[in-house]
């Protein structure tokens, strides 16, 4: 019996650093994608070399620029990776066989998060993002940050593994939480945050113990108990944030 073709995406902005490592694992796709905002490294000649169909335009935003990048794809079925994400050996077999004859609309896979200088604890808690879906049936979220895959349809779950390689260092890690917390405010900005002052003291340590002790991080040693600061962090950035805005003299002009 044959399976339903598939398209692998991918969105790229100045990512030949793991970019190699994303299309090397999905080589065996029936097509890939690749949508990219400008890059002025060598991300494009990667491309090139795995044969991917080449498109590029401005950045929209993640969750608008994602979508961009799926209605390109010319197959029903759409694998959608980051250009820092790659499948490991395995996958290949359990997404060709979960192809052949698919019960659900969409699917979840998990995904190992890379520490600083380690990979997450093989005993940590993965997170789980459905990632391979019929595009006929699923969307993106519209989110600024965060987005997601909206599937009008059951989702299954696959054992399949993506490994992420994310920010290589602890300035990266900040840097981004900082960006993603100023992105967040044009969502948060939707629905009436309340009680901000207690969500500023509290809900940072909140987050840390959710992170390091519930997700299991604190087996990763120290990189797990860096990344789980960086995440209290970022949690906190997001409520002072909002914060900062609504005590400007101008919040309620």
């Amino acid at each position: 019996m044959g399976r339903e073709q598939l398209s692998v995406v991918v969105t790229t902005l100045n990512n030949a650093s793991t970019l190699d490592a994303c299309l090397g694992s999905i080589a065996w796709a029936d097509e890939i994608v690749l949508l990219d905002s400008g890059s002025t490294d060598a991300t494009v000649a990667i491309a090139a070399h795995y044969g991917a169909r080449i498109h590029t335009q401005p950045f929209a935003g993640y969750s608008a620029q994602k979508q961009a990048a799926i209605d390109l794809a010319s197959h029903r079925w759409v694998l959608l990776l980051d250009s820092d994400e790659a499948l490991v050996p395995a996958a290949a077999a359990l997404l060709q066989q979960a192809l052949t004859q698919p019960l659900h609309a969409g699917y979840q896979l998990w995904r190992r998060e890379w520490q600083f200088w380690r990979w997450q604890s093989a005993r940590s808690r993965l997170n789980h993002y459905v990632r391979l879906f019929d595009r006929q049936r699923a969307r993106m979220s519209g989110h600024e940050v965060h987005e997601s895959v909206v599937v009008d349809g059951s989702v299954g779950v696959l054992d399949v593994v993506i490994d992420h390689y994310g920010e290589p260092d602890i300035a990266g890690r900040v840097a981004k939480a900082n960006r993603y917390s100023s992105l967040q405010l044009a969502d948060l900005a939707q629905r009436k945050v309340r009680w901000l002052r207690l969500r500023m003291v509290f809900y940072p340590s909140v987050a840390f113990l959710r992170y390091y002790l519930l997700r299991g991080h604190w087996r990763s040693g120290w990189a797990g108990f860096i990344a789980a600061r960086v995440h209290a962090f970022y949690a906190f950035q997001k409520y002072a944030k909002i914060y900062e805005t609504r005590r400007r003299p101008n919040a309620n002009s």
